[in-house]
């Protein structure tokens, strides 16, 4: 499962991902030449075109594997996807003919710069897609338990009470500003040559907007450009600014799922939540009646991984020595693996989250436990009204002691305050101070 998972990350635009997007870029290039008006490159036929343009659509494991071969001699990957295109035009007079122009005037990282865009794109679709199927769960878990009373613990201590649902809604609204952070960041491209400056291009056609034809290819839609933002100003490589906001971006996403694989671990712990069993699963070797939080663990675990990764591709790869040096190259090669630890995450998350069942048995136990925390809405009472040292008379009744129901309604009534002050307090349990939380909870 974890194999597949990181896989599908890496290579999420079909079997042999990385090649099939370096073959996507090396033939959108080569057929936009062709309708660049150069005299020397006269515009394909539809079926030259249709050709190409199957040579991605049909890319297989095959495909791949022959690459990988032609690697091995050229020790060279985007030749030998250069050399593995031009073996396709054999038979076909009119590409076999221009087949020099298949890789013209382009550095290798102009191709493999364009074709990790692509592949970010797609990566970023899978977290996106795995983000928002655990958002749309906690949305549900929050209007569900809108208005279930949970104790609330600041710093592990009895504190104010909220409801389960509130609680969902908070990671709601967090989750939903992370993943606008995501959607947002610009997937940047450049093909602008060995050191960014046209210079091949140039030499070929002086006259030539190269500029402004390769924004175009750039910039343009699927299956005609790649559907990208072009890069202006860059060195051999694209300066990579844009993967690293989006790896930190992911990384401030994979945080907050931490939190709640912590939180909901630890109120499966003190017994808020009960995990639904399945027939056979073993939660110890040794102790057969536990059922551990395992999916969680694993989120949590996955999650850690993937940020270790990603933290460091956000401060590693826009770094280059001058014009170029290849650090960033073999840096990449991880960006799948960053990737799918997170995919494996939200899986793990959302399966545990599923499993969850509600045990309001135990958080009506605890609450009815914790009269202490209604010591709070009884001196902001009091100071409503001007008695006088209402905090510090709380404080002395209540913290580090057993606080009953008794004892404080006794307070109450001594308390020099309106009757219909005194009635309403008197009526007030921990359950039933939770403020506006049931409201907010619906509101996600």
């Amino acid at each position: 499962q974890a194999e597949d998972g990181i896989r599908d990350c890496l290579l999420s635009r079909g079997l042999g991902g990385v090649y099939k997007g370096q073959v996507q870029v090396e033939v959108t290039w080569f057929i936009a030449l062709s309708d660049a008006g150069l005299p020397e490159f006269a515009p394909l036929s539809s079926a030259a075109r249709d050709f190409l343009l199957g040579l991605v659509a049909n890319f297989s494991e095959a495909d791949a594997q022959a690459i990988k071969d032609e690697e091995k001699v050229t020790n060279h990957d985007v030749k030998a996807v250069e050399y593995w295109i031009k073996k396709q035009f054999k038979g076909h007079a009119e590409l076999e003919k221009a087949a020099e122009f298949v890789h013209f005037a382009c550095t290798s990282e102009d191709i493999n710069n364009t074709s990790h865009a692509l592949q970010m794109r797609a990566g970023r679709e899978v977290l996106v897609s795995g983000l928002n199927a655990i958002t749309a769960k906690l949305r549900s878990m929050a209007h569900q338990f809108a208005a279930v009373p949970m104790l609330s613990r600041t710093h592990g201590q009895t504190a104010s009470p909220t409801t389960v649902g509130k609680e969902m809604a908070n990671v709601v609204m967090r989750l939903q500003t992370a993943c606008e952070k995501i959607a947002a960041v610009k997937i940047m491209g450049k093909m602008n040559g060995a050191v960014g400056n046209y210079n091949a291009h140039l030499s070929a056609w002086p006259e030539f907007d190269w500029e402004a034809f390769s924004k175009k290819v750039v910039e343009t839609p699927e299956p005609l450009g790649l559907g990208l933002t072009f890069q202006p100003y860059s060195i051999q490589i694209e300066p990579h600014d844009y993967m690293a906001e989006l790896f930190d971006a992911v990384a401030r996403a994979n945080t907050i799922l931490i939190d709640l694989s912590r939180d909901i671990w630890g109120y499966v712990s003190l017994g808020y939540f009960k995990q639904r069993l399945k027939a056979g699963e073993i939660g110890s070797s040794t102790m057969p009646h536990k059922v551990n939080p395992i999916d969680f663990e694993n989120a949590e675990g996955n999650l850690g991984l993937a940020n270790a990764l990603l933290r460091h591709l956000s401060e590693k790869l826009p770094i280059s020595r001058w014009q170029r040096d290849l650090t960033d190259s073999t840096v990449l090669r991880n960006m799948g693996v960053a990737l799918g630890y997170a995919a494996l995450a939200y899986a793990s998350l959302l399966t545990g989250l599923n499993k969850l069942e509600l045990n309001e048995e135990a958080l009506a136990v605890d609450l009815d436990a914790s009269w202490e925390v209604l010591a709070e809405p009884i001196q902001t009472v009091m100071r409503r009204y001007g008695v006088q040292g209402a905090y510090e008379k709380l404080k002395e009744v209540t913290r580090g002691q057993v606080v009953t129901a008794e004892a404080l309604h006794g307070l109450i009534r001594s308390l020099e305050i309106p009757q219909a002050e005194k009635d309403r307090l008197l009526a007030m349990t921990p359950g039933s101070y939770t403020g506006k939380a049931a409201e907010l909870a619906r509101r996600v």
